[in-house]
């Protein structure tokens, strides 16, 4: 029995020895250690000696288990020690190489633009105010002095929710809002999306954004609405900024005015841009008509104000040089990037 646990303990030296990953230690473990391992069978003949060799044998035997346990644990810190300096290694990182910045979102040009107005009318004592864009035909129209009959309210250019609820084809119903709080004088502008039937080209979408100007008080006129408008072109597009004044008609206001700004793509000569006019229109203005007024509880024979209603995107558009609305609602990152 001496010799053959000998020669049992030389066969596993040989074989932990042997043993290079972690698998082949836990199988080794399980052929030396195990209940079937040829240690376990000589501990299961001991029954058939004396008791003075079961005891020899039976040291021997538990001393030789203890070493194997021994062995079989040191082996495997070692071979884990291994693994974790060949991977670490594999996954070294160079700290000294330069690190790769993640990208970053910016603010679309229409939300820049949209912050430089507010900036611009803010400096000049304006609030800005909200409203929402699902609205009252009310609000919407006949407050503001548009008859039934007016193509406005035709279904093909309007978005109608019901007969009486729509989706504001402009920001102006937050005039009515506005002057019916009676918190005078009022001085305002109002950023927001507005909808229309519109067939998308170049400078049109059946959504877009809008912004609405408002100001009552005693003794506001035209003047005051033309210079305002020149201060808003020259700190909004430079100095150099040629703007014009057209007679229009909108049924909210009298008089009533548009204002162009010269085509920035052929300054003036003429362009598809432009449509040949060599002029293209960002916003309409004009005097807050007496009947508004006055339906908004605001008497005209006291109070005057004057109202303007411009889209955003022709505003950008025309500060950066942009041929094509279009190119807002693509989500194209080779075109909103440069604006970051």
């Amino acid at each position: 029995m001496n010799e053959t646990l000998r020669q049992l303990r030389q066969r596993a030296l040989a074989v932990i020895e042997q043993a290079g990953d972690l698998a082949a230690l836990e199988q080794a473990r399980i052929d030396l250690l195990g209940k079937k391992s040829e240690l376990s069978g000589v501990m299961k003949q001991m029954g058939r000696l004396d008791a003075q060799q079961r005891r020899e044998l039976g040291a021997m035997a538990n001393e030789l288990r203890s070493e194997l346990e021994t062995l079989l644990e040191d082996k495997k810190k070692a071979v884990a020690a291994a693994v974790l300096e060949q991977r670490l290694r594999e996954e070294r990182i160079d700290v000294t190489a330069p690190g790769r910045a993640p990208e970053t979102g910016g603010q679309h040009p229409l939300h820049l633009v949209l912050d430089e107005i507010k900036e611009i009318f803010v400096g000049m004592g304006y609030e800005i105010v909200d409203g929402p864009e699902v609205e009252y035909d009310l609000y919407n129209f006949e407050m503001l002095n548009i008859p039934r009959d007016h193509p406005a309210r035709d279904m093909q250019d309007t978005f109608y929710v019901t007969d009486n609820i729509l989706l504001r084809t402009q920001t102006s119903p937050m005039q009515v809002r506005t002057m019916l709080k009676g918190k005078l004088p009022i001085r305002v502008i109002v950023p927001g999306r507005v909808y229309r039937s519109d067939a998308v080209d170049a400078t049109h979408s059946p959504v877009f954004h809008q912004i609405e100007g408002l100001v009552v008080d005693k003794g506001v006129t035209l003047g005051d609405l033309k210079a305002t408008l020149e201060v808003f072109a020259r700190r909004m597009y430079g100095d150099d900024a040629v703007v014009r004044f057209r007679p229009s008609h909108f049924p909210f206001t009298e008089p009533s005015a548009e204002m162009d700004i010269m085509c920035f793509h052929c300054h003036g000569e003429g362009c598809p841009l432009c449509k040949g006019e060599g002029w293209i229109e960002i916003l309409g203005c004009g005097m807050v008509h007496p009947k508004v007024l006055a339906g908004c509880g605001i008497d005209p024979e006291v109070y005057s104000g004057w109202a303007l209603g411009m889209g955003l995107e022709r505003v950008v558009m025309r500060k950066y040089q942009i041929d094509d609305l279009r190119l807002f609602y693509e989500n194209d990152l080779r075109f909103l990037t440069q604006f970051n």
